[in-house]
């Protein structure tokens, strides 16, 4: 029986760490340059832009949820210009920047933080 937990264990880990293989070194390095100074390399939004912003932890599954890949992909090609919870959240748009390609594979990355 001992067996059978530990394989139902492992087979419930397997979707994450197929997520994180799936992110290559060229979207990491991407996200790095462009994204982690306000979102953090792990997703969370605790850099002093991130906190000054009030940008969510993407890491967290509630988050994940309430967000579609579209919306995603809008955030990144549009930019964000908004105020929530009385702070002010602008993140220049991506659209003549990156490529679509870049933009599917930045949205893989964020979907893989959990």
């Amino acid at each position: 029986m001992r067996t059978a937990h530990w394989f139902i264990a492992l087979a419930a880990t397997l979707p994450l760490a197929a997520a994180h293989a799936e992110v290559d070194k060229k979207t990491e390095r991407t996200w790095k340059t462009k994204c982690a100074s306000c979102h953090g390399v792990d997703g969370k939004g605790m850099t002093d832009q991130g906190t000054k912003m009030g940008i969510a932890d993407y890491t967290a599954p509630a988050w994940q949820k309430s967000k579609t890949d579209a919306e995603l992909k809008k955030g990144i090609t549009d930019g964000v210009s908004r105020e929530k919870n009385g702070k002010k959240q602008e993140m220049d748009p991506f659209k003549d920047k990156l490529s679509p390609e870049q933009v599917d594979q930045l949205t893989a990355f964020i979907r893989a933080l959990v």
